[in-house]
């Protein structure tokens, strides 16, 4: 299981990293802004067509191919961002690591759901802390060593480092299937409610994302932040994540992924609308805290309830369902939100989007009531991850 929280961690360092490189292509190449947004924006969207569009090939039966498949374009996407120098080949090579995390990410949570059913929440719950560290050490990595050895250097390291990963998945079993039997004829994940209530958290969560992305900065300059406090504000808003989320996965997994992600987007909302109504920074960040700590029991949640929704023969494909409306939302919201902010002000757009998730929390419940997701006793009764999945996964003799 380790294993498998590794290659997710990997995977993330490249996607972190580019940011902090971007204003060094702009100097080195001569970029301008809109071009290295496009430089940057290209693996979201290349993360959302692979993960709405590809994996559900992990669960017929190409779980292998799409972990390895996605580790090594992932590599030669590095590879490629180390000896480009114009700016269509940045953009392909950020687009092909958007598109090997993308094909990869949902056929790991699949391998992580269906080898310890028992434990799904635990163990998505630390997956997700393994992929927030890597996006918080990419930048860091990045930083340090394009500072030591230039500015190509932090792709060869992180070209390395994905082909270690590469070379390690050749002995590790990779396999996802539940039995020969024949699947079931696929009913449509948009017509399941328990899938659509996932889908209404999962706008939720990634509407404040997007907000964070557009607007936090210019927020907390505008009540008076350091550069130097903004990007400290943004790493310290994932640290709880990283250690509270196996937590947070474990709850929802024993309490009910609804009970759970009802109360933390409630409080994240309610953060949401301070951030509009409060003008005293510190306490501007202490809310921003409150907030964090909200949002590390959301995203194992919801996690843990797509895959307690999901038949187990398109479980990949409701993950990769999930990631890519979360994609989706953060992109259409972050374009959105500048604009509201400049003409509208900070109140309303914060106003907005509290009600906004309040809105979309209303919709799950209403969902979600009398499915596997709302009715898990309070008392902690365990649910099993699909009604209809085994214990335990075979396992290929000799395999890891």
């Amino acid at each position: 299981m380790r294993r498998y929280f590794v290659i997710t961690g990997a995977l993330s360092l490249g996607y972190g990293s580019i940011y902090t490189l971007l204003a060094d292509l702009r100097d080195r190449y001569g970029f301008s802004e809109a071009q290295l947004g496009i430089i940057a924006g290209a693996g979201f969207f290349a993360g959302f067509l692979a993960q709405a569009v590809l994996a559900r090939q992990a669960d017929k039966g190409r779980t292998a191919l799409m972990v390895r498949g996605g580790v090594l374009v992932a590599t030669l996407a590095m590879l490629g961002c180390a000896v480009a120098k114009a700016y269509w080949a940045f953009v392909l090579a950020r687009a092909l690591l958007g598109l090997g995390s993308g094909v990869a990410g949902p056929a790991l949570r699949r391998l992580v759901i269906l080898r310890e059913p028992e434990h799904v929440g635990r163990n998505l719950g630390t997956q997700a802390s393994f992929d927030l560290a890597g996006f918080v050490l990419g930048p860091l990595i990045a930083a340090v060593t394009a500072q030591a050895f230039g500015l190509r250097a932090p792709f060869v390291l992180l070209a390395g480092i994905l082909g270690g990963i590469f070379v390690s998945t050749i002995g590790l079993d990779l396999t996802a299937d539940v039995g020969d039997e024949e699947h079931p004829e696929s009913r449509g994940l948009l017509r399941q409610r328990a899938v659509l209530a996932t889908l209404a958290i999962a706008v939720a969560f990634y509407t404040t994302i997007g907000v964070f992305e557009a607007v936090w900065s210019v927020l907390l300059r505008d009540r008076g932040a350091e550069t130097w406090l903004i990007g400290l504000t943004l790493s310290l808003f994932t640290v709880p994540m990283i250690f509270l989320a196996p937590i947070g996965g474990r709850l929802a997994h024993e309490r009910g992924p609804m009970r759970t992600v009802v109360w933390s987007v409630s409080i994240a909302a309610l953060c949401s609308f301070s951030y509009g109504a409060i003008h005293v920074l510190w306490i501007l960040l202490a809310v921003s805290l409150v907030h964090a700590v909200a949002d590390s029991f959301t995203m194992p949640g919801n996690q843990v309830g797509v895959a307690l929704a999901a038949p187990r023969h398109q479980l990949a494909a409701a993950q990769g369902l999930l990631g890519a409306a979360g994609l989706a939302t953060a992109g259409i919201v972050g374009v959105v939100a500048g604009s509201v902010y400049e003409h509208a002000g900070p109140f309303t757009l914060f106003t907005g989007t509290a009600v906004l998730m309040t809105a979309c929390v209303a919709v799950a419940a209403l969902l979600a009531s009398g499915t596997p997701l709302a009715t898990a006793s309070a008392t902690g009764d365990r649910l099993a991850p699909a009604d209809d999945l085994p214990l335990e996964v075979p396992m290929i003799p000799g395999g890891t």
